[in-house]
């Protein structure tokens, strides 16, 4: 079989996973909808090892291979295919992908299992993976176009996915327009690169570039700030940030989807794809740098201060991926795949084991209610605390290797560079503070009754279900959680998945180790390889000092939460009394909801009451509409009075109109 007919297959089994399970959501029972949706990625999954297993068989400078189905369109010299792109990019984002989604569907299976949505709740999360692999294997900007709203549609009908409680739907509203906004600037950045390329093709844009734009041309820059507006906009960073928290209405394993293996990293995955053209409009990948950096800070700083679970580890992916675009957008193109990889392996794993949690909370989700579950729940405990010590960079664990990885070469590059590595040892140190403060607050202390109970042998069941986001009363009908919840210590749907990534989270960083070997570096080289800034090293001494510090770094983290939560109980009440203006403003999120609502929304709204009230009634219905109508009124009216019925009447007008057609004659004649 050839590698692009396996990158057919990859699309192909989500593709028939969202129509099977859509067309017969009325046939399948039971469970069978969720195993049905997990197959179809797990053979995704498997057509992913197969492409990377015949991409190897090639030689290194013959691993861009293209297939086309057919011409979608050809108009003024641009032609649009329906193909793909294999290369080691797409195939490395498609195994992760894929590979995340498949251990995300199968813990699905037992979290959703009451759910009357099971079977939609299937269609939709085949079709947001689906959404993203297409975007993936994008050959050109059109299909990747086309997989960007794709996958902006699939996170609205997830996040909104119980569409009975109005914070839901409101939360996907909100992802849904923010998204929209991104999707103009990649379609308007598009057509600035399209007027001097006249190509969509991913690789022939790429090899006329230099030809084509000046170092830091003005049309290529703007396409290419249109384009992290796109990035921007998925990948929740500033400003376009604010709809990633609210996201946590939808199920956990939907956060755990967005977070870990699509959405959020798509923007990522964009900057790199584009590397050729932001190498060459320096400006732009700056820009990406600055907004990088400043993401990765300031979300740490409010997730020091959030109480939902969910929305601690949702400010965390902000902040990560926030190194993420930084690396990408300054040339460290491999550490920044590394990290979106480990950051897929130990994200999932948080989100999972937050779930567990939450299910022996009944569906609360508060860090003020839970305490002590340390021996309720000893298996979730193990996982988020594996899965925390790799967030915060300590070794042996996988994000300290890829994270590090990232703050080397920017120390690497030195000047102005040199700042933004030192804000990435400022933004692992917060890493560590807010990722413990979870662990300490959720699994340390005094039992919580909830956990008693669970120590008891009874799992914890509010008698009236409520939504935890305002206390709203629900029940368990279509478009509400189901009944049940589920703990991994009692469900091996649960644990099978969390054990899986919590063995990734612990190893998955050893395939690439400074000095020992360079897995990921070697083989995304042929995708990258014109770029200049590629590879770009210290030294093996240098690379190993920086895990160091950043590995201290994280522990200094760690320590500081330990004293706050554990060894000095009330220290973080006292500090919240002495500062409660700092604390105010970042639990308000730096009041960026406020400033957006100030400065987008209200204008929006008025605008549009002044278009309805002024000008569409005034002007429209009233003026031009209405001014008509009233015109052909009158004249109708004129008409009828000069229908008198009397001989002398008709004769006088005829001589008047005589007199007048003679009148104009003889002045035009003269």
């Amino acid at each position: 079989m050839s590698t692009t007919t396996f990158g057919w297959l990859i699309l192909l089994f989500p593709l028939l996973g969202t129509v099977v399970i859509g067309l017969g959501w009325r046939v399948w029972r039971g469970t069978t909808a969720g195993w049905l949706g997990s197959l179809a990625i797990a053979l995704a999954f498997a057509s992913a090892v197969g492409a990377l297993i015949s991409l190897l068989g090639h030689s290194p400078d013959h691993r861009q291979l293209t297939s086309s189905l057919w011409r979608y369109d050809f108009t003024a010299g641009v032609d649009a295919n329906l193909s793909i792109l294999i290369d080691p990019l797409s195939v490395f984002m498609a195994l992760v992908v894929s590979g995340v989604s498949t251990l995300i569907h199968v813990y699905s299976v037992s979290y959703l299992d009451s759910d009357r949505g099971l079977n939609r709740y299937f269609a939709y999360l085949n079709y947001f993976v689906f959404s993203m692999l297409l975007l993936i294997l994008a050959a050109n900007f059109v299909l990747l176009i086309v997989g960007w709203a794709f996958v902006g549609a699939a996170s609205y009908l997830l996040i909104s996915f119980w569409y009975r409680r109005t914070t839901a739907t409101s939360a996907g509203i909100k992802a849904f327009v923010i998204n929209v906004l991104g999707d103009v600037g990649l379609v308007l950045g598009t057509f600035f690169i399209l007027r001097h390329t006249h190509t969509v093709d991913f690789l022939k844009t790429f090899a006329v570039a230099p030809h084509v734009f000046p170092h830091n041309s003005t049309d290529l820059v703007a396409g290419c700030l249109l384009l992290l507006v796109g990035a921007f906009a998925k990948s929740a960073q500033v400003p376009l940030h604010t709809w990633l928290p609210d996201a946590m209405e939808g199920p956990t394993p939907v956060s755990a989807l967005i977070h870990a293996a699509t959405m959020v990293t798509a923007g990522v995955y964009l900057i790199v794809r584009m590397h050729p053209l932001f190498e060459i409009a320096t400006t732009a990948a700056d820009v990406g740098a600055i907004v990088g950096c400043l993401t990765l800070l300031i979300a740490a700083t409010i997730a020091l201060v959030q109480t939902d679970i969910k929305r601690v580890i949702a400010y965390s992916t902000m902040s990560q991926i926030g190194y993420m675009v930084m690396g990408a957008s300054i040339g460290a193109y491999s550490a920044s795949l590394f990290h979106l990889m480990t950051h897929a392996f130990f994200k999932a794993l948080l989100f999972m084991s937050a779930g567990s949690i939450i299910g022996a909370m009944a569906g609360e989700q508060s860090l003020d209610r839970m305490s002590g579950f340390r021996r309720s729940l000893p298996f979730t405990f193990a996982c988020f605390l594996i899965g925390g010590l790799a967030l915060s960079g300590v070794p042996p664990f996988s994000g300290w290797l890829s994270k590090d990885d990232i703050i080397g070469y920017l120390d690497n590059r030195g000047g102005g560079f040199l700042a933004l590595g030192i804000a990435g040892y400022v933004g692992a140190l917060m890493t560590g503070l807010y990722t413990f403060r979870m662990i300490f607050r959720a699994f340390f202390g005094e039992p919580c009754e909830e956990a008693r109970e669970l120590e008891g042998g009874h799992l914890a069941h509010h008698e009236a279900p409520y939504n935890p986001a305002n206390g709203e009363l629900e029940d368990t009908d279509v478009g509400f959680p189901g009944p049940s919840h589920h703990i991994a210590e009692r469900d091996w749907r649960m644990r099978l998945p969390m054990a899986t990534l919590a063995l990734l989270a612990l190893v998955g960083g050893l395939i690439q180790i400074p000095g020992v070997d360079n897995v990921i570096s070697k083989f995304l080289a042929p995708t990258f390889a014109g770029s200049r800034l590629y590879g770009l090293r210290a030294g093996t001494g240098t690379d190993w000092l920086g895990l160091i510090v950043g590995a201290a770094i994280g522990l200094i983290g760690i320590t500081i939460a330990f004293r706050i939560w554990v060894a000095q109980p009330g220290t973080a009440t006292r500090m919240q009394q002495r500062l409660p203006a700092l604390h105010r403003f970042l639990l308000r999120k730096w009041y960026f909801d406020e400033l957006i609502d100030a400065l987008v929304v209200r204008p929006a709204q008025w605008l549009g009451r002044f278009t309805g009230s002024v000008l569409e009634q005034g002007a429209i219905a009233g003026g031009i509409t209405g001014g008509t109508t009233a015109a052909v009124r009158a004249a109708s009216a004129a008409v009828r009075r000069a229908q008198t019925g009397f001989l002398r009447w008709y004769a006088a007008l005829m001589l008047i109109g005589i007199s007048g057609m003679a009148l104009y004659f003889l002045i035009s004649a003269a």
